[in-house]
């Protein structure tokens, strides 16, 4: 009875969230190229479903590449789940870790001879993304995660930009956990938060007033002193004139012979003398008013630096504080044995496409037996409680086991201390032996994959880590943004052209930032 119940439920799941004429067409066209085998390997696949209850926010969605099927997970449960396609061999679809970065509903392929992936839910910018598509029954993709297309269509407007995307080998799902490493957020702080934003804004606005101000000093200062180089340098020349013609009145003088000629010798010098007096005067003169002007150009420049320096800081406080009423994700890697720390800004992307991640804080951390593999463990904030969160962990790659994980991980006091008074549900931490792929930059949140699974999704895509302008003291190409400081130009890494790399055998993610030690 409870499969019967399961099956009715499963069909009416698929009526709500399909749309009846493209999946049809999509299925007999499948039956019709692929013949009775591959339709069989079809009707074997799981339905779509949709939680007989009421859904919340998604959370994350977790791929199984093994099952050949995607579940969207909310606080209470999972909500939605559909078969897909991943990569076929040699293009498959990397497992890991990654998020969506930029959502398309009529996306059209720029590397595949413009194919239409509806409703596309791009999780790395060279290309991997979640999409409507054909399902043949197996993996045939070229490295996306194709979707129902009614499926897709549906799910397209309940996901935001940020949301967790887990790629497993294998079957995995949300395991309720408690550990004293994870954030337990405290009311006063979140209670205090409005409050500290707006005290902190404020000073930001002041001391952008104050920057305006002493920089269009120093400008006017700089202005005014502009002309004294030349003015200087003109009296200059007059003075060595008539030092020459002093001189060579003298040598006159000295060569006369006669009563006549040193008369007129004597009054040359004198009229020379006279002229080098005054050179001397006026070029004393300018240098004594020139130096008050010099003086008042050093002044105002260094008050310009001084206040610049004001600002940004003013600013990155005003910043942070915003921020920190933000889920927060942490990254934790064996490999490079750093923790990384994101926010979403919910800032455009300075040349297009995507969202701004905050970037400041990366700090070396200590990790026990760090020769011995931890595993690629996700913990999550699902949702608060009286004690403050309520966490759960899915692990996609074998080590040890998560508490295990956990305990043998020290993490800077101050890091937490910054951090979790504040924490919010979908806040996460993330532990892996494996460092940030390459694909991780500006403009995602933590992208890392399992290398040693196939990665031939990556063979024909090349990293998109783009140029970057650095930021001016007004943000991004001056826009007044004030989001600029967070980042610095890096040189995207390739990717690996071989599907089937080793741990620590490919390119990844690696800051230019100098390590900071400013917290939240």
């Amino acid at each position: 009875m409870k499969n019967l119940m399961t099956t009715a439920q499963s069909t009416v799941a698929m009526r709500r969230w399909r749309t009846p004429g493209i999946v049809t067409l999509a299925a007999m066209v499948a039956f019709a190229t692929l013949g009775p085998a591959s339709a069989a390997k079809q009707a074997r696949q799981a339905a779509e479903a949709v939680a007989q209850r009421e859904a919340g926010e998604p959370i994350m969605a977790i791929v199984s590449i093994k099952s050949q099927q995607v579940t969207f997970y909310d606080a209470d449960g999972w909500i939605m789940r559909a078969p897909v396609s991943t990569g076929t061999t040699g293009r498959e679809t990397p497992a890991g870790i990654f998020a969506i970065v930029e959502k398309d509903k009529d996306h059209r392929s720029t590397m595949y001879d413009d194919a239409w992936m509806p409703n596309m839910q791009r999780i790395t910018w060279n290309g991997i993304a979640l999409h409507g598509g054909p399902l043949p029954g197996y993996a045939a993709s070229h490295g996306c995660v194709r979707m129902p297309f009614g499926f897709a269509e549906n799910l397209f407007d309940k996901t935001n930009i940020g949301m967790r995307v887990i790629i497993s080998p294998n079957d995995a799902a949300p395991v309720d956990f408690t550990h004293p490493s994870l954030f337990v957020p405290k009311r006063e702080a979140i209670a205090a938060a409005p409050g500290r934003i707006d005290k902190l804004s404020a000073e930001a606005e002041e001391a952008t007033r104050a920057a305006d101000e002493t920089k269009k000093a120093a400008a006017a200062a700089a202005k005014e002193a502009a002309s004294l180089p030349q003015s200087l340098r003109k009296l200059e020349q007059q003075k060595a004139r008539a030092d020459a013609e002093l001189a060579f009145a003298d040598k006159t003088l000295a060569n006369a012979k006669i009563d006549q000629t040193r008369a007129k010798a004597e009054e040359l010098k004198q009229k020379a003398a006279a002229k080098a007096a005054d050179a001397t005067t006026q070029l004393d003169a300018a240098k004594a008013a020139a130096q008050p002007k010099r003086d008042a150009v050093a002044a105002t420049k260094e008050a310009a630096k001084v206040a610049a320096t004001k600002k940004a800081d003013a600013v990155k406080a005003a910043t942070d504080a915003k921020l920190a009423l933000e889920p927060v994700s942490v990254y934790i890697s064996r490999s490079t044995q750093k923790l990384y720390v994101r926010r979403n800004t919910h800032k455009p992307a300075p040349d297009g496409g995507g969202e701004v991640f905050d970037t400041s804080i990366e700090v070396p951390v200590t990790i026990r037996n760090p020769d011995q593999p931890l595993g690629t463990h996700i913990f999550t904030a699902m949702a608060k409680t009286d004690a403050g969160l309520r966490w759960s962990v899915v692990t996609i790659e074998s080590g040890d086991d998560a508490k295990t994980a956990l305990d043998r991980i020290t993490i800077p006091q101050e890091v937490w201390d910054r951090i979790g008074p504040t924490a919010l549900p979908r806040s996460s931490i993330i532990i892996s032996d494996e460092p940030l792929s390459a694909e991780t930059n500006y403009r995602t949140e933590f992208v890392a994959v399992l290398s040693n699974h196939p990665q031939g999704g990556f063979i024909t895509r090349k990293p998109t880590a783009p140029s970057m302008d650095i930021a001016s003291d007004d943000g991004w190409d001056n826009g007044g943004n004030n989001f600029g400081f967070f980042f610095q130009q890096r040189d995207p890494y390739a990717q690996p052209v071989n599907p089937r790399r080793q741990r620590g055998q490919y390119p990844y993610y690696q800051s230019t930032q100098p390590m900071q030690r400013s917290w939240w």
